[in-house]
Order: structure tokens, then sequence, then C-alpha cells
């Protein structure tokens, strides 16, 4: 059950948008490091909120959905690594996303506001603090 729970939760994190691509906007892999290295990334969620993403500079990565209620369905929380290759953010977690790599290509909005392309095709938003 906690398993399915999770993976409801994490479509919904990365549900489709219409985010346009823009090759211009497009990070490379040294912008990618800077921009991510150090800092937390509020992932936007459907139905309001964010969810927090913490980018060690030691290549660890922290999530915790507590603070959107997460903490009674399912295990919210969950750690591991972070690298940037081939102009992509890319993570392998413990638990979260059947412990599989997952990359993504950023793009730089404005300001603290980024996008996001999963390799699956999948788009999202997020907040960089």
């Amino acid at each position: 059950m906690k398993k399915l729970l999770l993976s409801i939760l994490l479509i919904s994190f990365s549900a489709s948008t219409s985010i346009a691509s823009n090759d211009d906007n497009r990070l490379d892999n040294e912008k990618i490091k800077n921009l991510i290295s150090g800092k937390r990334i509020f992932l936007q969620i459907p139905f309001g909120g964010e969810f927090p993403l913490r980018y060690a500079h030691n290549g660890t990565v922290y999530g915790d959905g507590q603070a959107v209620g997460l903490g009674r369905l399912l295990a919210p929380k969950d750690k591991g690594r972070w690298w940037v290759e081939s102009n992509k953010l890319c993570q392998k977690w413990e638990k979260w996303y059947d412990n599989q790599m997952i990359c993504f290509i950023l793009s730089n909005v404005k300001d603290d506001k980024l996008t996001w392309i999963r390799d699956d095709g999948r788009k999202g938003k997020a907040r960089i603090e």
C-alpha cells in the first residue's frame, strides 16, 4: 500500500504541464552544479504547495514530504545521490522511484524559478532557495 501511495504521489509531483522547452535557456553542467549545490529546491505540486528537496555539496539529496502532510500516508522522507552529467541533473533515491536513476533537463526561467523535464518527458516547475 505504501508503495502504491508513493507512486501516486511522485507521479502527481511530476504531472505534465504546458511548459515549453527552450534550448536557449537549457542549463549546462557547470550552471546546474552552481545552481543546485548547497540549495533547497521546492517542487511545485498539484493542488498547491511545494515539496522541498535539499541538494548537499557532497552529492547527497534529501527529500521530506512531511511539510505537505504525507507523514501519515507513507515514508515521506528519503535520501539519495545527485550528480550532473550530459547537461542533466541526475539522482538516485534509496527508496523513491524504486532506486532507479532519473535525470532532468533544467531550464532557467528567471531569478529563483526554473523548469525541468524528466527523462520520461514529464515536466514541472520549481523554486530555488
